[in-house]
């Protein structure tokens, strides 16, 4: 069985531009998704913060509403609730590639805060990408690749990428409050940006990278990473 590292966002906020704190953190299901269906194949997940701090959760994303159903937000707290891994996460400074078989980024807002500028962050992920072990990017945790720019150059540069889109960040009301868009820092990044219908479930492979658009592609994100750890 394999072991995954999932690098967590370890911020409680994301600073608009008008200097606010918007209230958020990690999207529930961007976590508990993928952490049951690893986790229900026998796969072993260590959890990676900034500093080792206890991940907060974006308490909108367990809103029924924003869940699917009362039910799943529900299920969603449960697989949450679960999960020791959640309460003893390690420092991200001492996360080393070569323990783990896979890495996962969930998404959130909180990325945008925190992973986009984390040193640790911008190492793992370059590590990750040359070593040919699965790397697996969701929604706004592609924020992160932003902290891997050595002199305006990134090693992701010229690969195929998906992530949360302005569309959708307008959508939620908050591409006009932010400080930066994230397709938009991406595509500066010079990554192939790709995207599919807003909400709806998009993949996007290019070699050991995975990466998915939004909270409904981290199910189908976590499947496809589960047939490359098969």
């Amino acid at each position: 069985m394999a072991k995954l590292l999932f690098v967590m966002t370890g911020t409680a906020y994301w600073t608009l531009k008008d200097g606010t704190r918007h209230a958020t953190g990690y999207w529930a299901e961007e976590f508990a998704a993928p952490y049951k269906a690893l986790t229900d194949a026998g796969h072993e997940i260590v959890v990676a913060t900034p500093g080792g701090v206890v991940p907060t959760v974006d308490m909108m994303s367990l809103r029924p509403e924003m869940a699917g159903s009362a039910q799943i937000a529900l299920d969603l707290e449960a697989i949450i609730r679960s999960a020791e891994e959640m309460r003893r996460p390690i420092r991200l400074a001492n996360a080393r590639l070569e323990d783990y078989d896979a890495v996962y980024f969930p998404g959130g807002h909180g990325p945008m805060e925190d992973l986009c500028v984390d040193a640790d962050a911008g190492r793992l992920l370059t590590e990750a990408l040359a070593s040919g072990k699965p790397l697996a990017v969701v929604c706004h945790a592609p924020a992160a690749m932003l902290a891997t720019r050595i002199r305006g150059v990134s090693p992701f540069a010229g690969y195929r990428v998906t992530a949360f889109t302005n569309e959708e960040e307008n959508a939620v009301g908050l591409g006009p409050r932010a400080r930066w868009l994230l397709e938009d820092e991406l595509i500066d990044l010079g990554v192939d940006f790709t995207k599919g219908e807003a909400w709806k479930p998009y993949t996007v492979v290019d070699r050991n990278l995975l990466t998915g658009q939004n909270p409904a592609s981290a199910a189908v994100l976590a499947d496809r990473l589960l047939k490359v750890l098969s």
